[in-house]
């Protein structure tokens, strides 16, 4: 009987996630245009070509750092967040909605917002003049290395919410009979956090960790919406050149084929995760 429950949630699976994904994975060995009828097969000439293309492998290190970056950004400001929401604040409810809102609103609407806000005459050139500091103003989204501080900054700021909600799930599970016999020992601050706190919610920090570490791997709407990949492509993640290369451009197979490269990159920090955690529960 439980197998008949399971079917239609299989079904819908296999038809909605594993057969694209077998198609894509098996157009990437192939020079289809996207539209052409005929498929040629071309072994991993794709493969071999997205190798030595700078385009691509620059792609590549941009969407490292931004995943990196965003990670570590968030990791900290959640767990500072959550730090400080775990108290006896009154409003401590209304501030844990605030800091999580950004995290359910739709990072395409997200990066359209602050495409503005960071407009040559958007808020922040404009709050600059305002206050005396003009000579600070930026085109923001026009430089290349200030684009990409900028997509990675949207990215921790729209994920930190979730990540202090999970370590606010941990921080729950610390004794605080432990944190009060540390307390009476004469532990500082620091010496609590880092002897207690930190331990106890080892799983949460593996869980944030590697969630954000994928999503940062596969960041599309905040690049696209900000700067479309520009100025002259570099600002491009592996998501948004897969979009150029088969949309736009007409490199269906090839583009097929970074796909697969980011699929792999994104399998295996997965596997990794449930590694971790596996090893984790175990132990």
């Amino acid at each position: 009987m439980p197998f008949w429950f399971v079917m239609p949630a299989l079904v819908s699976y296999v038809f909605v996630i594993v057969v694209p994904a077998a198609q894509g994975t098996g157009l990437a060995f192939t020079d289809w245009n996207g539209l052409s009828p005929q498929r040629d097969f071309v072994g991993l000439d794709n493969f071999v070509q997205l190798s030595a293309d700078p385009i691509a492998l620059g792609a590549l290190g941009r969407t490292v750092v931004i995943a990196l970056a965003s990670m570590a950004l968030v990791n900290l400001g959640g767990l500072a967040l959550a730090l400080g929401l775990n108290t006896q604040v009154k409003s401590r409810n209304i501030l844990r909605t605030v800091f999580f809102a950004p995290a359910v609103i739709s990072p395409l609407v997200v990066g359209y917002v602050f495409k503005f806000v960071l407009s040559p005459t958007g808020p922040v050139n404009g709050l600059l003049g305002a206050v005396g500091l003009a000579d600070l103003k930026q085109v923001w989204l026009g430089d290349p290395h200030l684009a990409l501080l900028a997509i990675i900054g949207v990215v921790a700021w729209q994920s930190v919410g979730t990540a202090m909600v999970i370590y606010l799930a941990g921080l729950q599970g610390v004794e605080p009979e432990q944190v009060e016999a540390a307390l009476m020992d004469g532990a500082g601050l620091w010496q609590r956090l880092v002897n207690i706190v930190l331990p106890s919610i080892a799983p949460s920090i593996l869980v944030n960790a590697m969630l954000t570490l994928i999503s940062g791997l596969r960041v599309f709407d905040q690049v696209y919406a900000m700067t479309g990949g520009g100025p002259a492509g570099l600002t491009q993640s592996l998501a948004t050149l897969f979009v150029e290369l088969g949309f736009e451009f007409g490199r269906y197979g090839y583009a097929a084929a970074l796909a697969v490269v980011l699929s792999v990159l994104v399998a295996s920090f997965s596997a990794l995760q449930f590694g971790l955690l596996r090893r984790g529960s175990k132990a």
